[in-house]
């Protein structure tokens, strides 16, 4: 697909934990409720971890009770690319990639009846992004 980052399989290996391998590389999914950023309420920016592009900003983000980050938009509509993911019978979903390197990031669901201005809920693995906080604390931190 050609990508403005793109890297060869080793090089993703040896940058990217076997965790964030999994998921950036190979569309794996953390277990919910396990994520650094699930339940962060910091105010900053959520960048790839692959290649560092801004996705989401704190403000889009919201409580859903799913057991990942949500968000109700992402930052700028070509930072991320969806594509269909039949990857479980029976179940289609929209997966949601870092449009500079290709990186799985998580899925994008419509119409689940949360009040937010798009009725979009990206929900992204905490392993895909990395938070820069505005006041420079522990990101990690509520």
């Amino acid at each position: 697909m050609g990508y403005e980052v793109e890297k060869t399989d080793a090089q993703w290996r040896e940058e990217l934990t076997d965790e964030e391998y999994r998921v950036l590389r190979q569309a794996g999914t953390e277990q919910a409720f396990t994520g650094e950023y699930t339940d962060t309420t910091r105010v900053g920016v959520y960048n790839c971890r692959g290649c560092g592009t801004e996705l989401f900003r704190s403000g889009t983000k919201f409580e859903s009770h799913c057991g990942w980050p949500s968000f109700y938009d992402p930052a700028d509509s070509d930072a991320v690319e969806t594509r269909p993911d039949h990857s479980i019978p029976g179940r289609p979903r929209t997966e949601v990639l870092c449009a500079t390197c290709g990186s799985h990031l998580g899925h994008v669901f419509e119409g689940e009846g949360y009040e937010t201005p798009t009725d979009l809920r990206y929900c992204i693995n905490s392993i895909a992004v990395r938070l820069v906080a505005e006041d420079g604390g522990d990101p990690a931190a509520s």
